[in-house]
């Protein structure tokens, strides 16, 4: 896309989204960059003050708050004479780490707000101008634990299944109205989301937690993670490709070589992929399986892994 285009980018108070509204504001288009908090989003604006070929112009923006994603969507209108947003940039969600069985109802449910029915939200507001118009552009930043799913992580996992899910379907949906919808998939980002994710493990390393000898390797195994993860700035370039290549891509993975970590855990075993991706996340490895009372028994006969595919289910039948 050339210069000039109406961005509109939620989340853009930190990290990826903070990254990716001064990378497109900076190329020359009209940024409009949604966030919740208007410290925040002062800095960002002061940040790209007289450094940008085009405008950023902050937002406050709650997108699970009707009321806030209307005056956003009449925002944009205006400042686009009538015409509406040439790009929307979905990238405001945040993790909930913990046990599934112990985190709270009222967390879970906020959670699905923002990640899932909060994204839902936006785009429903700023789709139909495209689809008059006839042109437009969606992206949703997902994550690769879209794709996989990693113990303690389970309920960001969940959303971020749902993001991919919705994308894909959207990508069909709206592309005889000339809507491209494009999902970015970025890995383990140093953006202070390891701090955040530890601090919120906290209440289940309480020695009366069920869950507190399994936690103990957590710490050094997720430093070890975001040691070697990049900054925010490869997901930036990756969501400004996403929304301004002539021909964009229906999925960005990011760093690439996050391919092949998600192709290796999908192809193997069941039993195995369980093995490596709790040694990711720092839990001690199982002797044997637990038998009723949470209690490892001896390795059985039927311990063994599972050939590929034997514990697959009727096509369709899993989701």
């Amino acid at each position: 896309m050339p210069p000039g285009q109406s961005i509109l980018i939620t989340g853009a108070t930190s990290g990826i989204g903070r990254d990716a509204a001064l990378r497109l504001a900076r190329a020359g288009h009209l940024v409009l960059a949604g966030g919740r908090r208007p410290d925040a989003l002062a800095a960002l604006a002061r940040e790209a003050r007289g450094r940008a070929r085009g405008r950023l112009e902050p937002v406050t923006l709650d997108v699970t708050d009707p009321a806030s994603v209307g005056a956003a969507r009449a925002l944009a209108e205006r400042r686009t004479g009538g015409r509406g947003l040439d790009v929307l940039v979905n990238n405001a969600g945040y993790a909930l780490p913990g046990p599934l069985e112990a985190l709270a109802e009222r967390d879970l449910r906020q959670l699905f707000d923002t990640n899932v029915f909060g994204l839902l939200a936006v785009t429903r507001a700023f789709v139909p101008a495209m689809r008059e118009r006839g042109q437009g552009r969606v992206v949703n930043v997902g994550s690769i634990m879209g794709r996989v799913a990693m113990p303690l992580l389970g309920a960001y996992n969940a959303t971020k299944h749902a993001v991919a899910a919705m994308t894909d379907t959207l990508r069909m949906e709206l592309a005889p109205f000339g809507i491209t919808v494009v999902l970015v998939e970025p890995g383990a980002v140093r953006t202070g989301f390891a701090a955040q994710a530890l601090a919120g493990l906290a209440p289940y390393r309480d020695p009366a937690s069920p869950y507190a000898t399994a936690l103990a390797g957590t710490d050094a195994a997720w430093s070890r993670v975001y040691h070697l993860a990049p900054g925010p700035a490869s997901a930036g370039r990756a969501i400004v490709r996403a929304a301004t290549a002539a021909r964009p891509a229906a999925r960005y993975v990011v760093p690439a070589r996050n391919r092949l970590v998600v192709a290796a855990l999908v192809a193997l075993p069941t039993s195995a992929a369980d093995a490596a991706k709790r040694r990711i996340m720092g839990l001690p490895p199982l002797r044997g399986r637990a038998d009723g009372q949470g209690r490892p028994t001896p390795p059985g006969p039927d311990s063994r892994p599972s050939p590929p595919g034997a514990d697959a289910g009727p096509p369709g039948g899993g989701e």
